[in-house]
């Protein structure tokens, strides 16, 4: 069996790397853009960090959901044709980037334009529009996967779509455009950055190359996440983060992810609750249940999570990997139960049969059935 890995063509790392946008775009023969970014980061003026690198002409795309829908998708590519832009700039987190992603694929393969047959592996023909991807958080790693995710709001689910076709032609992992990142989207941003790396890591698909990316990033993350919370000024500590979660996305997006994503989806899918607080909520307790598949990769993400295991057994070493990972969420006030976020508990048998069906329970690395999720879910109320 041959194991694939696809990266984006270029990507720019540090402090102030937009500034390479300007020559890239002449170098590419761009002539327009198409800039997708929320309303609180155009508010915020992060947006205007990028567009003073411009000199040529630009549209503004901001009518998005948090989770991106269908319905935004469609709107997105309605104003992007009206544009006559001939590719996308992408600011933000993932709901931009994923966004941009269903735009751009569709623009060039209207075969899809219903967005809802994007779903899973979609058979696309053509290269999606170019897109320029520059992150305002430290999370998701849209910016390097072949993922993107759409919630299909006529069902409340969360569509997870993985096409080589979508990943950008250019990343800027500009670490000055996360500084005004509140402590609470740094620390959930960062805890999704970790999810990715344990999942990707454990995940069946996992082998060598992947592992070296993934335990990289889990170290980053353990370092830095932290201060990077407590002290958003932290430069170092900024791009030490943002590093490490594109360091994990070079990884996930190659060999997959697990049942804390598939438990997360369907939170984001029916409550809106923010992707990276479903998935650090979610973390330390379907680690528990994956523990018997991944005792000794466990004791690597304790090690790499700074725990000293010299003398303890696999299974011990194991578990103090979890705990090593409840101790980082405590620490940045993660918040702990489902009752937390107002999740009602009539509600768990559907969300479990949502996850169940979710693409990413099949990389689980310990066999999973509705029962058993619908129990990680109650354990987590």
């Amino acid at each position: 069996m041959a194991n694939r890995f696809i990266l984006n063509e270029t990507s720019y790392f540090g402090a102030g790397a937009r500034a390479e946008l300007k020559n890239e775009i002449a170098s590419r023969g761009f002539k327009k853009a198409f800039i997708v970014a929320d309303k609180d980061l155009i508010k915020f003026g992060i947006v205007d960090m990028v567009t003073s690198q411009l000199t040529i002409p630009y549209d503004i795309f901001s009518d998005f959901k948090a989770n991106p829908t269908v319905k935004n998708v469609k709107a997105g590519l309605a104003a992007f044709k009206s544009s006559k832009a001939d590719f996308i700039i992408a600011i933000g987190g993932g709901s931009s980037i994923d966004t941009s992603k269903g735009v751009a694929i569709v623009a060039n393969n209207p075969e899809f334009e219903d967005i809802i047959s994007l779903e899973g592996t979609a058979n696309t023909k053509k290269k999606c529009v170019p897109i320029i991807a520059l992150p305002t958080t430290a999370g998701t790693a849209a910016e390097v996967t072949i993922n993107y995710v759409i919630t299909d709001e006529d069902t409340g689910r969360k569509m997870v779509c993985v096409d080589p076709n979508d990943i950008p032609v250019l990343s800027i992992i500009d670490a000055e455009l996360m500084a005004t990142m509140p402590k609470g989207l740094t620390a959930a941003t960062g805890m999704d950055a970790l999810t990715h790396a344990i999942e990707g890591y454990i995940t069946k698909g996992a082998w060598e190359l992947s592992d070296m990316f993934e335990i990289k990033a889990i170290e980053l993350i353990a370092k830095n996440l932290r201060q990077a919370t407590a002290n958003g000024k932290d430069m170092v500590a900024r791009e030490n983060m943002a590093l490490a979660q594109y360091v994990a996305g070079m990884a996930f997006s190659n060999v997959g992810l697990g049942c804390v994503h598939s438990m997360a989806h369907p939170l984001g899918a029916r409550f809106d609750i923010p992707h990276g607080v479903a998935n650090a909520l979610l973390l330390p307790i379907v680690m528990e249940y994956n523990m018997p598949a991944a005792q000794e990769k466990y004791c690597e993400i304790a090690k790499a999570m700074g725990v000293d295991i010299t003398g303890m057994s696999v299974k011990d070493g194991a578990k103090a990997a979890v705990d090593a990972v409840k101790k980082l969420s405590l620490d940045l006030n993660i918040p702990q139960t489902l009752r937390d976020i107002n999740i009602p508990k009539e509600a768990l048998e559907q969300l479990s049969k949502d996850a169940f069906t979710d693409v990413c329970t099949g990389g689980n690395p310990r066999e999973i059935t509705q029962a058993d999720i619908l129990e990680l879910y109650k354990i987590a109320y």
